[in-house]
This record gives C-alpha cells, structure tokens and sequence, in this order.
C-alpha cells in the first residue's frame, strides 16, 4: 500500500444509490476482494463496510446527519483527511457547498480537499455544456456565482482553506500529468477530436487546498501556471449577424472547405455534418451565390467521370482556374487517409444556386506525398513562371504533425524540388495559410506535443527559391489553432480558432504586416439566437464589402454531443480594419 498504509475510504453517496453501489460490490468478487468485504447485513447509513473502505447514504447537503454518519462509521477528525469531491458539489444549492466545504475546514484541523467540476459557463462551449445537463435535469448550479477558476479559488480561501491552488485540465494535463502518461493516452486510439477535446478541458478544472498540513500541501504549484493566461486585451468588438437562408441548404457541417470560385460565388465541400437529418460524412456539395444583395443557397449537382466524392474532411481546396480547383488531401477517419487528389470542374459563370453542376475528375498522380495528408494547407506561389501549390503541414496515420512541404506542380501534379533557405518551422497541423508578396504566410498551428503555436512565419519569394523568416508581432500572438486566415491591404486576419486561455475564445485577430502590431478584437454575438463555435468553421473574404462570410463550424463532443452552428454568419470588418 505504500504511503496509503493504513488509510480508510469513506464514500458519500445518495441513500438509494449508496445500497445499488453496495449490492454491486457484494456480487462482484473482485471487488469484494479489493475493498475486503466483512460479511452481514450494514444497517443504517452505512450501506458497505469493509477492511478500508466505508460506504454511507447521506446526503451531503445535511451536515449534521453527515458529521453523526462519519463518526459512527469511525473517522477520527483529528487525522490528516483527504477530501476528494468529483463533479459533486456543482450539483447543490450554492449555500448548502459552501457550508460544506467550511465544515470541512473548521471539523478538520489537519485537511486537504481536491475538487473537479465545471467552469467557463458563458462562452459557446460553456452554453453547449450547460445545456447538455439542463436537459438531463441536472443543472450545474454553482456555475452563476463562481464562474471561474479564480472565483472558485476565492471560495476556498474565504472558507477556511490556507492554502488553495486551481488549473484548468489543459494545463493539468499538460504541466501535471508525466509525459510518459500523456504519451501512453495519446497513443491508446486514432483521434482526431483536438478542439473538443481541448474545449471541455479548458472548462473543467482541478482544485488543491489545505490547512494544518506541515509542509504545507500545494500541489498545483502557482509556477505551473499557464503563462500569461490573464484576460485578454481587445481593441474592440466586431458585430456578428446571421445569414439567414430560406431552407435547410447543407451548411451545417465542420472539417469542410469552402472557396470563392468567382466573385459572390461561394463552393463548399466535404466535412461532417447534418444531411437527410442524419450526422454523417457530407457527400453533397453546396453553393452560395450572392445576388441583389442576398446570398441564395442550393445542392450541387456532381457529374462523375469514374470518382465519387468519398465523403473526405481537413482537405484542401485551390482554386487553380476559372473552371478548375484541386482537392487534396484529407481523410474519412483517422485512420483512413491517403486519399489522394482530385479535379473540380465548375461553369465560369453561374446565376442560379439551383443550376450549379461540378464535374469530378481523378488524378493519376493521386498517390504523391501531398495527398497523404490533412489538415494542412495548399497555398498558390509562382516559381521561375510556373505555378505551384505549397502544400504544408498537417498530420498522417503515423505521424501527429508534419513538419515537411511539397511544392505541387499545378500542371503535371507532381512534386518539384525548389530550394528552401532558412531553419525549418516546428511540425504542425490545423494552421492557417494565406498568400502574400509572393510568399505564403504561415500562423499558429497545432504542434506535435499538442499544444497550440503562436508562431507567424513568412516563407519569402527569392529569385532563386524561398527563405522562411519568423514575423514578430507585438504583442506576441496569442498561440491557437483551427482558425481561419486572409490578408488584406498588409494585414493578416485570423478568424476564431482554439486557445488555451480558458477566460475568453479567440474573436478576430489583426496582425499589421509591416509594423507587426497585433490587435485582438471580440465578437459580438447578441444578435445571434445560438452558441457561434469558431473551430472547423470556413471562411470567405469578401474585399468589396470588407465583410468575412463564415461557413459552417462546430464539431463533434464525445460527452455533450455534436454542435453545427446554425446558419453562415456575416462579420463586418470595415471597421476594424480601418482603424487597425
């Protein structure tokens, strides 16, 4: 047992669940070994007794009935107690917690208490979250009066607790959990699920106070802490208005593409998504015309010339011609990538949404390193007078973030060497890439260790090849990943993304390319009846109008469900960029 020698388990429950628990342990013989069952009937409130390991149905919410239950049981208050309360007091009257967790601290003189629940209520993530459990008539109560990490830690410092300590799972899994462990979890199934994985972590957290303990006990060391992770400074708001379209148009999706193929016409492709009323891999294309001032939607219709679209996510689109764009990439599961390429045909000129056919065309060279991968970017660059694809970045089956790049001949689509100066950029996936000057501008990213970037990097045009460079910002960018990108008139403009600063979600951010000033600026979301989810959205830049259409966005969470947002959403930016 080591240094458990000795200690007692004392297990709170629900009376009703506290006898399904104990007849659960009496018919399971591991368990009953484990725990050491005694034998015989348990009467009153403890529902199990065992060797070290006491199960009692009280409520938690009567002290008294609870403090007569665990003297009974025998627990010796003047021993060194350790409290453990996972996503338990969230689920009581704010009153009756923080009695609890001042008993705790004025019952017992040598004490420590870790706690695990919820935070970050008002955010989108926080409203899917919130909604999930409302629907399951489980309201998490003590969200509207300690919102935050910092309000929870206030909570234990005025209740008695000399020492208290609080992270988000982000960073507890990050700066807490061993590599070896973190390793070993990465590496048990193929994932693919980073935002929503990092979202519900950056809404719970992990909780450590103390008092009476010599050396004192604080765990979750301030040191720890992420750094930087305080509010984050805006410059301003920017408004955001939904594009309300007259029927259900197959935009509710995530993982997709969307492209201007023309001037206010906008093709979407791929993802995950709501089609037929099902969730599933989105096989029909959609087009977005704007006409008169009001974008109309519709279905594609696809011609095959021996392909079919396979229903791909995290691939790229690259308008190459008039009537012609390059698919690459991409995968179906996280397992199932290598898909190769394939050619969009499209008319040059189309009014009506309704009449909007693309022909699907396969490649031959379907099988070269560039197609062997998503969540990577394909960016246009002109070399020696031939045109070529930039392909960079993402990640494989095997590896969880390249580092390599291609350059893509745009004619005979096969890769060709052009010489690289310059040290080469961390591995990463889920960045943004944007043309510019020639080059290609590179922004955050998730690296291989899982962590976001806040690297901008610009790989320069040369007469004899390409140079990368670092871009300073000042502030430094806030690191994030799975945002979207454009430059316009010498400023680069990320859109949403992941970060790890759990008080507040990335809105637009405007890097000055020339004096690097960064500037952060909320969006504005009251006018919208629905959480915005700024990751796996698209993005079109409309630069007459000054105004960002976004496309889809959402993803898929493995505990609170899946959240398409609702309707493309129009972001003006005049504003913005006028004084930015």
């Amino acid at each position: 047992m080591g240094l458990l020698h000795g200690a007692v388990v004392y297990e709170v429950d629900f009376p009703s669940v506290a006898r399904q628990k104990a007849a659960l342990i009496k018919r399971t013989k591991e368990l009953s070994a484990l725990v050491g069952d005694a034998g015989g009937e348990e009467l009153g409130v403890v529902a199990f007794s065992g060797e070290d390991y006491k199960l009692l149905g009280v409520d938690l919410s009567e002290l008294s009935e609870l403090e007569r239950a665990l003297e009974g049981a025998g627990l010796d208050s003047e021993t060194p107690t350790l409290f453990i309360a996972e996503v338990v007091l969230t689920y009581m009257e704010n009153s009756r917690s923080d009695a609890l967790i001042q008993w705790a601290a004025d019952r017992f003189p040598r004490a420590c208490f870790v706690l695990y629940e919820q935070v970050q209520p008002r955010d989108p993530f926080g409203r899917v979250m919130q909604r999930h459990f409302s629907q399951r008539r489980s309201a998490l109560r003590s969200l509207a009066q300690y919102p935050d990490c910092g309000a929870q830690h206030r909570r234990f410092s005025e209740k008695g607790w000399t020492e208290c300590s609080v992270m988000d799972m982000n960073e507890f899994f990050t700066r807490c959990t061993p590599q070896e462990e973190r390793q070993r979890v990465q590496a048990l199934e193929p994932f693919d699920e980073y935002e929503e994985w990092h979202l519900k972590c950056s809404h719970y957290f992990v909780l450590a106070a103390s008092k009476g303990m010599e050396p004192s006990w604080t765990p979750l060391l301030p040191s720890l802490a992420v750094d930087g992770d305080g509010p984050v400074r805006t410059a301003g708001t920017v408004t955001a208005t939904a594009c309300v379209l007259p029927s259900q148009t197959g935009l509710r999706r995530y993982g997709h593409r969307s492209v201007l193929i023309e001037p206010n016409v906008i093709l979407t492709t791929g993802g995950f998504g709501e089609e037929d009323g099902q969730h599933c891999r989105m096989r029909q294309f959609n087009v977005l015309i704007k006409h008169a001032g009001c974008w109309k939607a519709g279905c594609v219709k696809t011609e095959h010339s021996g392909e079919i679209w396979d229903g791909r996510l995290y691939h790229t689109v690259s308008r190459l011609s008039n009537t012609l764009a390059l698919v690459t990439g991409g995968r179906t599961s996280p397992s199932g990538a290598g898909l190769g390429m394939l050619w969009l045909k499209f008319p040059e000129c189309c009014s009506d949404p309704e009449d909007f056919t693309v022909e699907l065309v396969g490649v031959q060279r379907a099988s070269e390193p560039a197609a062997r991968r998503w969540r990577h970017s394909a960016t246009e660059v002109v070399f020696q007078g031939e045109k070529y694809l930039f392909v960079y970045g993402g990640r494989s089956a095997v590896e969880p973030a390249l580092g390599d790049w291609c350059f893509l001949h745009a004619g005979a689509l096969s890769c060709a060497v052009v010489p690289v100066e310059g040290p080469a950029p961390e591995g990463r996936h889920s960045h943004s890439a944007c043309g510019w000057n020639g080059g290609v501008l590179i922004a955050g990213g998730l690296g291989a260790a899982e962590r976001p970037l806040g690297s901008v990097l610009f790989l320069r045009a040369l007469e004899r090849g390409f140079r990368w460079q670092t871009v300073e910002t000042r502030p430094p960018l806030i690191p994030r990943y799975s945002h979207t990108a454009h430059v316009h008139d010498g400023k680069l403009l990320l859109v949403g993304g992941v970060w790890f600063r759990s008080s507040s979600v990335p809105g637009v951010t405007v890097i000055d390319l020339l004096t690097g000033l960064c500037l952060d600026y909320a969006i504005d979301v009251e006018h919208l009846e629905w959480p915005l989810m700024l990751h796996n959205h698209s993005s079109v830049f409309l630069p007459n109008e000054e105004e960002l259409l976004l496309v889809g966005g959402g993803g898929n969470c493995f505990s609170f469900g899946t959240h398409l947002n609702a309707e493309p959403v129009v972001l003006s930016l005049s504003g913005i960029l006028a004084s930015g």
